[in-house]
């Protein structure tokens, strides 16, 4: 028959110190996801604006007053806060315009404790982000 010390090399599994501990990790993970997919939504939605007017066929002749409505009105639209009118960088000196933003989100954790994202977003396919300083 099988002793007592046979089955105990036997068993296999997760302890309560280990559960607890994958349950914490688990909750942490779980947490800052909830507080960064919200950042990255905002983020992909700026972006595809930023791509959407600068592509536009009369982006090229619109000025940047133009622009900057252009954006405020479908900002408004797709609800995105993040980002005002007036900080938007636009560049003409590759013929169409090249229109950027860098800016931060910050989103509260636990009591005094934030998560702090940096984001450049730019309708060039090409850009590089901004170096953080």
């Amino acid at each position: 028959m099988h002793t007592a010390s046979s089955m105990k090399s036997r068993q296999r599994g997760l302890g309560m110190i280990g559960f607890l501990f994958m349950a914490g990790a688990f909750g942490v993970v779980v947490t800052l996801a909830l507080k960064l997919i919200p950042a990255y939504i905002d983020y992909f939605t700026l972006k595809k604006i930023l791509v959407t007017i600068s592509g536009d066929s009369s982006s090229a002749t619109k000025s940047n007053a133009e622009l900057r409505e252009d954006f405020s009105r479908r900002a408004k639209i797709d609800n995105v806060k993040v980002v005002t009118p007036e900080e938007l960088v636009i560049d003409r000196s590759g013929g169409a315009p090249v229109i950027s933003v860098d800016y931060e989100y910050r989103a509260p954790l636990v009591a005094n404790v934030r998560l702090v994202v940096d984001f450049s977003a730019s309708s060039d396919p090409n850009a590089t982000p901004a170096q953080v300083e």
